[in-house]
């Protein structure tokens, strides 16, 4: 069961994911699809067609036919949900992924009417799956589609007015899949670019493949020193970005405040680690901004029950419902930032025109799956009366973890839903006073830790 997590499954090749597991999870999955059709791609990873031909048994076992489509991104996986193919329309689709995680991982990212397979549905496939015999082979059902191509002129289609811009661009594709599509893009924009590590590689020679990792931006960022104005890099799935200008490394949060710039008073969806220099920012705008669970499944679902414009995660998840189809998409969200450039906008200008605020990264405290999120609701208990030392509190946000609000900053600490860790995030005014909440934060941890 320990495959089965809050936003995908994810597990070991052959260990965990093997012809049994998978083919049962496609039979299972099946029964929860209306109609007849499942689109399903892969990354670059060696075994990911390996799991495609195990997943298919599966859902040809379980009366599903398949639309196959190779070797593609998350997001033209997704892009297939919105899309005629000879007549047919697919149901669902499954992304066969690691997305960043190591080589000798892979995963499914699962969609089905449009919308995120998740959490609890997740919990009871598994079940399901655990408990079923085998299913009998009926044989292979599957009808080709070429899925990039029609991703490719899409995009071209859309974002024709950038033609020839003088920007020059430099990327990494970190040996992902972004490489299938992404060149082609730039060059049928005639745009001026360098890219490097875009051939697919599923071992990842050069670097690890998350550019939320200020290591694996070192080479992409040389380039930018050379030869660029601005550089993006993608994770191994590319459904996150990470935007360089030659002052910036721009997270997911303030990336949205740029976004949200030619938008007209967007609703615009956080999660609990964006920055409050973001909300705030937004509101003073006129736009309306609301803070949610991390996760990019939760952000979708919030984003279609608000019918929200943008939403974001600080680690480089971009999901636009303006002028797209509302799924995280690194992509995309390149040539929407080269449109603010187009359009004028001094990206390092418009940063700096924001409040200055001291963030930590992301900090992550190593606990099991048994105890954190009994850990973080001893911790809610403890925040009722705190130590008296404990800085003063000004209101607390528990809509995922708790996000404790202070009078220069904040604090957050949360229970990961993927990994057996606690996530900390502190930002404010004043630097000493970050590292204030942060310490006071972190000894409430291990009093909660300890009475346990």
């Amino acid at each position: 069961m320990s495959i089965y997590r809050e936003y995908d499954i994810r597990g070991i090749f052959e260990k965990e994911l093997n012809e049994e597991s998978v083919t049962k999870i496609g039979y299972a999955l099946a029964s929860k699809i209306s109609g007849e059709y499942v689109s399903v791609g892969y990354d670059a990873r060696s075994h990911s067609p390996i799991l495609f031909e195990y997943l298919v048994a599966g859902l040809n076992a379980g009366g599903k036919k398949v639309l196959g489509m190779g070797l593609v991104p998350t997001p033209v996986n997704y892009f297939t949900n919105y899309q005629e193919w000879d007549g047919i329309t697919p149901s669902a689709s499954v992304m066969i992924t690691g997305s960043h995680n190591p080589s000798e991982y892979n995963g499914f990212k699962i969609t089905v009417d449009k919308a995120p397979f998740f959490g609890e549905d997740i919990y009871a496939l598994g079940s399901e799956c655990e408990a079923m015999d085998m299913p009998n082979a009926v044989g292979r059902d599957v009808t080709e589609i070429d899925a990039n191509s029609r991703y490719i002129d899409f995009i071209v289609n859309e974002f024709q007015h950038l033609k020839a811009m003088p920007t020059k661009i430099v990327y990494d594709c970190g040996n992902g899949v972004a490489g299938v599509v992404l060149p082609e893009i730039f060059e049928k924009l005639e745009l001026y670019t360098k890219g490097i590590y875009i051939d697919p590689d599923g071992t990842f020679p050069n670097h690890h493949p998350d550019p939320s990792v200020e290591k694996n931006l070192v080479d992409v960022k040389a380039l930018l020193e050379k030869e660029g104005d601005i550089a993006f890099a993608y994770d191994g799935d590319a459904d996150r970005i990470a935007v360089l200008t030659h002052k910036n490394n721009i997270k997911g949060d303030m990336m949205a405040l740029l976004y949200s710039m030619n938008m007209d008073k967007p609703t615009v969806v956080g999660e609990v680690k964006c920055s409050q220099v973001m909300y705030d920012e937004l509101e003073r705008r006129g736009a309306r901004a609301v803070m949610y669970k991390t996760g990019h499944s939760n952000l979708k679902v919030k984003m279609k029950e608000i019918d929200a414009d943008l939403a974001c995660e600080v680690s480089g998840h971009v999901f636009f419902k303006n002028r797209y189809f509302g799924y995280d998409d690194a992509i995309y969200a390149t040539f929407r930032m080269l449109e603010l450039i187009y359009e004028g906008i001094d990206l390092d200008a418009e940063l700096a025109k924001l409040p200055q605020v001291f963030s930590t990264e992301e900090i992550k405290v190593e606990t099991t799956e048994a105890q954190k999120f009994k850990i973080i609701d001893r911790v809610k208990e403890l925040l009722q009366n705190p130590p008296a030392d404990f800085p003063a509190i000004k209101d607390m946000i528990d809509v995922d973890g708790v996000r404790i609000n202070f009078e220069k900053g904040w604090g957050l600490v949360r229970a990961s839903n993927t990994t057996p860790v606690l996530v900390t995030r502190f930002e404010s005014t004043d630097a000493q006073e970050a590292k204030h909440y942060e310490d006071a934060v972190n000894s409430l941890i291990m009093m909660a830790k300890e009475s346990l």
